[in-house]
């Protein structure tokens, strides 16, 4: 390209004359000028192209760890994404909900999944040692609610989660949804120094549990949960109570956000009665700098009836789904992109939202 600049600027239009005595170099000049000329526009333009799809076109999406219902939700959404908005969204592996709090709020994802209750807690500073205030999250949509499942050996004898106490418990990835609703609940009946949290997974977890390496392990996800039945086809589970505790401990006194529910019969192997537990709600979350526009497209994409039927096909907690139960457990403002569509499906937006 330099040398182009030079040869352009270098042309003596005084003495062009001279071009004419000889036709032949005349034109060999004429064709190497219009030659450079539009090598130098596609070059530009190839330029101006990867520019504008590298800041315009990527999107990202924050799932979770592997195993984990977060990362069925985040490949679906970000696959359905890629296809009909023409960008290119990449689905991320992360370490869960608290994560992709921090990276969203960052910029550093686009999208995420984040339980509602870390989103609550994030933005006011309360989330277990942190401090800070994460404001650049807004809330897109409901995705599930998600039970916490807290998983034994029947031949453990453990049948209680104050029976845990002194043992390992495998509560999820550090700075995930699942450990810190585990931390919570754990602290709330004063056992969380009594146990001894193991930092895993929710495959390697399954995996811990099955070798003996660990005593229990707790997920907070929507069911059935792969890395359970993993367990249940080769052992025989229980999967504890946690309502009868969790009233006596005051946790739900505490954290207004978690609502009891129940785990249905026979979600899993073995499992014959429906047990007690708490759930969080899975909130599609984004990054407060993604444009009204993207994220009022890609709600219309995903909440079509194509796109929902999509969605359960990746899980079937994707059945909680629907334009009725859109913004069901948001505690938190709302993206602008959000708000417009879901105003236009009827929907009452509360102040929390705003």
């Amino acid at each position: 390209m330099k040398t182009f600049s030079v040869a352009l600027c270098t042309v003596d239009f005084i003495n062009i004359s001279k071009y004419f005595k000889d036709g032949m170099a005349m034109r060999r000049t004429l064709f190497r000028t219009i030659s450079l000329l539009a090598i130098a526009a596609l070059v530009a333009l190839a330029i101006s192209g990867c520019k504008g799809k590298s800041k315009a076109d990527k999107l990202s999406f924050g799932g979770g760890p592997t195993g984990g219902t977060f990362g069925h939700f985040a490949n679906a959404i970000s696959l359905m994404l890629s296809k009909q908005m023409k960008k290119d969204v990449s689905s991320e592996g992360t370490g869960g909900s608290a994560a992709n709090l921090k990276m969203i709020n960052s910029g550093s994802l686009s999208f995420g999944i984040v339980y509602s209750g870390d989103a609550y807690l994030g933005r006011q500073g309360k989330l277990a040692k942190d401090a800070n205030k994460y404001t650049d999250v807004q809330a897109v949509s409901f995705l599930y609610g998600a039970p916490a499942q807290l998983v034994a050996l029947k031949s453990s004898k453990i049948n209680s989660p104050m029976d845990l106490v002194g043992k390992k418990v495998a509560v999820g990835n550090a700075g995930s949804g699942a450990a810190l609703s585990a931390e919570r609940y754990f602290k709330a009946l004063k056992i969380w120094d009594k146990i001894k949290p193991q930092f895993l997974g929710y495959s390697a977890a399954a995996s811990a549990l099955k070798d003996g390496h660990v005593a229990a392990f707790w997920v907070l996800v929507g069911y059935p949960n792969s890395s359970i039945i993993e367990v249940a086809t080769v052992e025989n589970i229980v999967i504890l109570d946690l309502v009868d505790a969790g009233e006596k401990g005051g946790f739900f006194k505490e954290f207004l956000f978690y609502a009891k529910t129940e785990l249905p019969a026979n979600t899993y192997k073995g499992q014959t009665k429906a047990v007690k537990t708490f759930m969080d709600v899975a909130l599609w979350a984004a990054s407060s700098k993604v444009s009204e526009q993207v994220v009022y497209d890609a709600l219309k994409i995903v909440y079509s009836e194509a796109g929902l039927k999509t969605m359960v096909t990746a899980h079937t907690a994707a059945k909680a789904m629907s334009l009725k139960s859109g913004i069901d457990g948001i505690a938190t403002p709302m993206h602008p992109g959000a708000k417009k569509f879901w105003k236009e499906q009827n929907l009452t937006i509360t102040k929390d939202m705003e």
